[in-house]
């Protein structure tokens, strides 16, 4: 069995991430995902959502086996108890893949690492959470 993990915050489910976990959970026969907890985001602004209701979200999709948060201090916890045959990244993560496997490789977790695919994303759908957001608050204003 392939043990696929796939990553990221969440907020704001939308159907990019419903692309980027469909293709996560292609690469193998069974995905988990790993939800940031709010405080370790630190490359965008803090999400909107509390880290549960995000994880709930998550695990509720047909095409995610288990959600899981974060560790508060360590991302590779979780990773390290996962196991995982393949990490996927989604095609437009920050994360610097050398550095992933490097990082990887001296904790002695042997895994791929893999991205996932582009989106077309229709021109009248918003495809990123700080887009959503940014549109409810023109919509305030």
């Amino acid at each position: 069995m392939t043990t696929v993990v796939a990553q990221g915050t969440f907020d704001i489910l939308h159907p990019g991430h419903v692309h980027y976990l469909s293709d996560a959970a292609a690469m193998g026969d069974q995905l988990h995902v790993i939800v940031a907890r709010g405080g370790n985001v630190t490359h965008k602004p803090k999400p909107v959502l509390s880290d549960g209701q995000r994880r709930r979200m998550v695990d509720a999709l047909d095409v995610v086996d288990e959600a899981h948060l974060g560790h508060p201090e360590d991302i590779f916890v979780p990773i390290e108890r996962i196991d995982p045959d393949v990490i996927v990244l989604g095609y437009d993560q920050h994360h610097d893949e050398e550095r992933l496997r490097t990082a990887l490789q001296s904790r002695g977790i042997d895994c791929r690492v893999e991205r996932a695919s582009a989106r077309d994303t229709p021109a009248d759908e918003l495809a990123s959470t700080g887009r959503i957001i940014d549109r409810i608050v023109e919509r305030r204003c």
